[in-house]
């Protein structure tokens, strides 16, 4: 293409529409129109409603005030993942966003604490991280010292109404309707403009495609292709549903594994979010709907929906001249709620790699490496915790024991299974905590540790352990409830 962007139009609302909506007019607004097209007929998925710790990021970049983001979606804090029953019936642990102890530059914490659980005197692995002691106390206040790893719990229908009035006041025009066709140029094969149900034709350069699992650009017009990721995450449903507020928010998602997959619980200002993610192959709509109202802490507030989805990818995130965003770009579940930061990603990535002048091939292909790279990473991080467990009392559990992984994940579990290493590759989203954390609390023990952490003293050890725990029980004493925070600054 030798013409120049001079319109981008976004097909579809919702968190990813109006975060790319909100990302572009504010970065790129002076130099392209921007216009969304949504219809108030179609639904949106909408129960993307726990985040991790770059939405802050996301948000500085835009300028958002962090209070009146919390108070517009209701949101709440979040410091971490509760996993219960995913090793074993009975066993829980907590994937936090902190660091753990104290990294060197020859070997992470986790070496000097095997040395000092072989000697007697280490506590849990998560004692040593600020974030996790402060969500098992449910504590949590905003505060330079100590500067908190957290995220948000938080309602996506309102987040995406905030980012709406956010993009409209930066010049982001909103058009409603509903897309009937796609017009394509008959030469190149690239989308020239959406035709929709009033007659209403809008003409574009570049066009981002969120609508959703439909995939209605990248898929149905441009058939860009699937790769299907079912054989690693087997589960293909979703029922959500929202309860009453009964008890004090916790400051962090429960991940609550069942027989046939999991059921979250996302606690935000005025409401709890749940859901239970299954595979149809072993239990049908009817039957999940029942089980997930039997686990409910209280009254429902709307009706259940179930949401139909295959986990994978699309072949390419950006075919000819769309980029797919969100849903329509690919799905790996929302276990470790990775969602809205794909998005994010997404569109940052754009705005870094595209000089908006003309689209470049080796702008398009550098782009679709980057989105592939991360996204896989992701499911093998996901895929950890359905297959490195010692659940066989299902057949569901049973298949994700005995499924063979991807190389890329077989690599990781037994590096770190025979040598305590966990790593972190550039431009990674999760960390050496984050794979340390769920390794372990997948029952993953390592065989040995660096030798070179028997240098240090048994005692010097001793107190170094010590004097960390200490340090985090004070912090966690003179902090507030995670409530009683929110009460205070947010109601």
């Amino acid at each position: 293409m030798e013409q120049t962007i001079q319109k981008i139009v976004i097909a579809g609302g919702g968190s990813a529409g109006w975060m790319a909506a909100a990302a572009l007019s504010k970065k790129l607004g002076g130099s392209v129109q921007i216009e969304l097209v949504e219809s108030d007929e179609i639904a949106t998925v909408g129960v993307g409603e726990a985040s991790i710790p770059p939405i802050r990021a996301f948000h500085k970049l835009l300028g958002i005030d962090e209070q009146a983001f919390i108070k517009a979606t209701q949101a709440s804090f979040k410091l971490g993942i509760s996993f219960e029953n995913w090793q074993v019936i009975g066993k829980h642990y907590f994937h936090s966003f902190g660091q753990t102890g104290q990294q060197t530059w020859i070997a992470d914490f986790i070496h000097f604490w095997l040395r000092a659980k072989s000697l007697g005197f280490a506590k849990d692995f998560g004692e040593y991280c600020l974030e996790h002691e402060l969500a098992k106390h449910n504590k949590f206040a905003i505060s330079q010292k100590p500067n908190l790893n957290y995220a948000y719990h938080l309602d996506a229908g309102e987040y995406a109404r905030f980012l709406r009035a956010f993009s409209e006041h930066l010049g982001v025009s909103r058009t409603q309707g509903k897309i009937v066709s796609v017009k394509q140029n008959i030469q190149t094969g690239d989308i020239e403009s959406l035709i929709l149900d009033s007659g209403k034709v809008i003409h574009g350069d570049l066009f981002i495609d969120c609508t959703g699992f439909r995939g209605l650009l990248i898929e149905q017009t441009l058939h860009t292709g699937y790769q299907d990721w079912s054989h690693w995450l087997p589960c293909d449903r979703a029922i959500a549903i929202q309860t009453e507020k009964v008890s004090d928010a916790k400051p962090y998602t429960r991940s609550i594994a069942r027989d046939f997959g999991w059921q979250w619980q996302i606690p935000l200002q005025n409401r709890i979010g749940n859901g239970l993610v299954y595979c149809s192959k072993y239990l049908s709509d009817e039957a999940a709907q029942q089980q997930l109202i039997s686990n409910l802490d209280s009254d429902p507030i709307n009706t259940a929906k179930v949401i139909r989805y295959k986990t994978g990818r699309r072949l390419k995130h950006w075919h000819k001249n769309c980029i797919a965003l969100g849903l329509a770009s690919g799905f790996v579940e929302p276990l470790e709620s990775t969602s809205l930061h794909l998005i994010m990603t997404g569109i940052t990535r754009l705005i870094q790699l595209f000089s908006f002048n003309q689209i470049n091939p080796s702008v398009v292909d550098e782009y679709n490496r980057q989105s592939r790279d991360e996204i896989e990473k992701i499911r093998d991080f996901i895929i950890l915790h359905y297959h490195q467990t010692d659940r066989t009392d299902t057949a569901f559990w049973r298949y994700c024991k005995s499924m063979d992984i991807p190389h890329s994940l077989a690599h990781r579990i037994d590096i770190f299974r025979d040598n305590a290493l966990a790593f972190q590759h550039n431009n990674e989203l999760f960390r050496i905590d984050s794979w340390t954390q769920v390794m372990l609390g997948q029952g993953i023990m390592p065989a040995q540790f660096h030798q070179a952490v028997n240098q240090m003293p048994t005692q010097e050890l001793k107190q170094l352990l010590d004097s960390m725990s200490q340090h985090i029980e004070q912090v966690v004493q003179r902090m507030p409830t995670h409530q009683s925070f929110l009460n205070q600054h947010f109601s």
